[in-house]
């Protein structure tokens, strides 16, 4: 069975429709590996074996019978666990829901399901999405497959980590500054965040609504377009949501001579490891040598993204997290003596360090008196952003830089400081404040062997061009080491 667990996601849907693999022996397959190591990952917080196993006999029928013919068709992924999966425990990561079981699916799942792919578990993840190393999960942290004393990066760590050791085909993760691009890098993925409003937020448990957004992680390139084009549906349950063409799949092409690539100055200076800088310029110089136009340029700004997006972020937080009070689901404390008291011990006792922290500092930011001092500040610095991504996007077709500064940390380092772990989001908080499509692709190793990522970033509704460059960059075997 192993080398069904070595196709990609389209390989193995492939295989499975020409008859040459049964569905129930891919489920079989990947539950078996998920038994045999993630003791070690922990890239899981909840496998549903008995439902895997049913959906794969109906998945198969409905193939024999001619009436499935998705190229996901057969194919086991994982679940983040912000994302409501119909009668599968969904906790977030947090104590807080531990014992929450949906009564509906998201739409992402739904839109999954129906192309046959089938539902293995749910992924570890940062409480709340709110970390960058999935160690502040309440059922403990995610190991990365490449170095298990390092980090796999956060808040999607379960589901990159889940990728990367072959315990699924592909997965979804959310992506609120970086959490599906970071821990795709570390663990050496292809992880991406569309544009805002392309995959409906329907089912997602909400972070900070103005930032958040469902993304695949995936083996390859061409699995990340097969996935997207599935997901990529309007949706009128999400006030948010665009009717848009979503066939990825075409732009597939590794002709991209004459493209413009911009490439931040700023993305480049003190903090970023040699390293990581060298892997990202190895992969810009295969870029030129495919005919693409490379040019430096500079962004501005740099240096307010992260301020003016963890201020956001924490006040969205601290009102989407207030509805967990341990009266309508969820955790409730056993002890109380009155309604407050119930509210603060279910609250204290339910939610994790960086959770109460991150409520704390959105609460202060809309405070009366503070209001306009700190939030409104960070809604027009991010207004500002924008501009100058416009700007950048009337001159270049994508704009290219790092994904993070280093390589997977190892664990514990950030719990020591918090501050540094904000801080290692520097390039990737962007694309959520201004809303545009970015992806990791996979671009070298460093010299332990640690994964490194190139982050592509278009403007908005032009995944077209991210996909031809992540294409030719995978196709012209563009993951040189540092």
């Amino acid at each position: 069975m192993d080398n069904i667990l070595e196709l990609s996601a389209v390989g193995l849907s492939e295989r499975i429709k020409a008859g040459d693999i049964k569905v129930i022996d891919a489920v079989n397959a990947v539950i078996e590996h998920i038994e045999n190591v993630d003791d070690t990952f922990n890239s899981f917080i909840t496998i549903d074996k008995e439902y895997a196993r049913i959906r794969a006999g109906e998945v198969q029928a409905l193939i024999d019978a001619g009436k499935l013919d998705s190229k996901l068709a057969g194919v086991p992924f994982a679940v983040k666990d912000n994302i409501c999966t119909k009668g599968i425990r969904t906790t977030c990561g947090s104590k807080i829901l531990n014992n929450f079981v949906p009564t509906y699916s998201a739409l992402a799942v739904t839109l999954l399901e129906n192309a046959g792919a089938i539902i293995i578990g749910k992924a570890n993840m940062d409480e709340f999405a709110m970390g960058s190393t999935s160690e502040t999960s309440a059922y403990g942290a995610v190991k990365n497959p490449n170095n298990i004393k390092m980090v796999a990066g956060g808040s999607s760590g379960g589901s990159a980590s889940a990728v990367a050791a072959n315990e699924c085909f592909f997965a979804l993760g959310s992506d609120t500054g970086g959490s599906v691009r970071q821990p795709a890098s570390h663990c050496g993925v292809v992880g991406m965040k569309p544009t805002y409003s392309t995959v409906s937020r329907y089912g997602l448990i909400a972070f900070a609504s103005s930032l958040d957004q469902i993304g695949p992680l995936c083996k390859n390139v061409t699995d990340m377009a097969a996935v997207m084009e599935v997901i990529s549906v309007y949706d009128e349950k999400d006030s948010t949501s665009v009717k848009r063409d979503s066939n990825y799949l075409k732009h597939l092409n590794k002709d991209i001579k004459g493209l413009k690539i911009g490439v931040p100055k700023e993305y480049f200076q003190k903090g970023l490891d040699g390293e990581v800088k060298a892997c990202i310029q190895n992969a810009i110089n295969k870029l030129e040598d495919m005919g693409a136009v490379v040019e430096e340029f500079e962004l501005g700004l740099m240096e307010y993204t992260v301020p003016a997006y963890y201020t956001i972020s924490s006040a969205e937080a601290s009102s989407n997290l207030a509805r967990y009070d341990g009266i309508k689901y969820g955790h409730r404390t056993d002890k109380y003596e009155d309604l407050h008291d119930l509210y603060k011990k279910t609250r204290s006792e339910g939610f994790g360090e960086e959770v109460k922290r991150r409520i704390m500092v959105g609460s202060f930011v809309l405070s009366e008196g503070y209001y306009d001092e700190y939030y409104i500040k960070a809604l027009k610095i991010r207004t500002l952003i924008k501009e100058r991504f416009d700007k950048a996007f009337e001159k270049y077709d994508v704009i290219i830089g790092p994904v993070t500064p280093t390589t997977a940390p190892s664990l514990d380092a950030s719990l020591i400081s918090p501050m540094k772990m904000y801080l290692s989001d520097i390039y990737t908080v962007p694309a959520n404040l201004v809303g545009i499509p970015a992806m990791s692709v996979p671009c070298g190793q460093d010299s332990k062997g640690m994964p490194v990522g190139l982050q592509i970033m278009a403007n908005n509704f032009r995944e077209d061009k991210i996909f031809s460059i992540a294409f030719a960059l995978e196709q012209s075997g563009g993951d040189g080491n540092a």
